[in-house]
């Protein structure tokens, strides 16, 4: 992208980022934000403040040391994460909704959006498969402890549209203006 994608524009004045924690807020109101390159710039402008903001100074290993990052620090009540990534923004609402509902209900099951035949991030990863989180390494997200573990699918239109290229960002954009009107 040649940038920090985080802080890419969408219509209405916030960023990815920004977006992103929005959409978190769907699942808990206890939002953390994780970052790594580009710390503390991102987290200065970003135009939202989560819960927390965590710097994960192994960035460069990859996006499995976020995952083992954010774990890390959860306290020790905790039930499970919702792990959701900062450059998916057509996420539907409705979907969020229901991967934050499915989790309440059934806290012990992994749960996770639905991609066909696999699943993987928007999730909630309930405390049981943490240690598969912490032994990744590398370039892996939570897909692969999620696909191993059985993790229940979640239909979340948007999953397939996230933001890898200057194209894609484009797009977004348009589809977010005309969304909003």
């Amino acid at each position: 992208m040649g940038r920090f994608k985080q802080l890419l524009p969408l219509p209405g004045g916030g960023s990815l980022l920004s977006h992103a924690v929005s959409q978190a807020r769907l699942l808990s109101s206890n939002t953390w934000v994780v970052a790594g390159a580009g710390y503390p710039l991102i987290r200065y402008r970003c135009h939202c403040s989560p819960s927390r903001w965590l710097y994960n100074a192994h960035w460069s290993e990859g996006l499995s040391s976020s995952l083992i990052a954010g774990i890390r620090r959860m306290p020790g009540e905790a039930l499970g994460v919702f792990v959701l990534l900062a450059d998916q923004p057509m996420l539907a609402e409705g979907g969020l909704e229901r991967l934050a509902r499915r989790a309440r209900q059934s806290p012990g099951i992994p749960w996770a959006a639905c991609y066909g035949c696999r699943v993987g991030v928007p999730a909630w990863l309930p405390r049981h498969v943490w240690p598969e989180v912490l032994a990744l390494r590398g370039d892996v997200g939570a897909g692969l402890v999620l696909n191993r573990s059985g993790a229940r699918p979640v239909d979340i239109a948007g999953v397939h549209q996230d933001i890898d290229t200057p194209e894609d960002w484009e797009s977004a954009v348009r589809r977010l203006a005309e969304q909003a009107g």
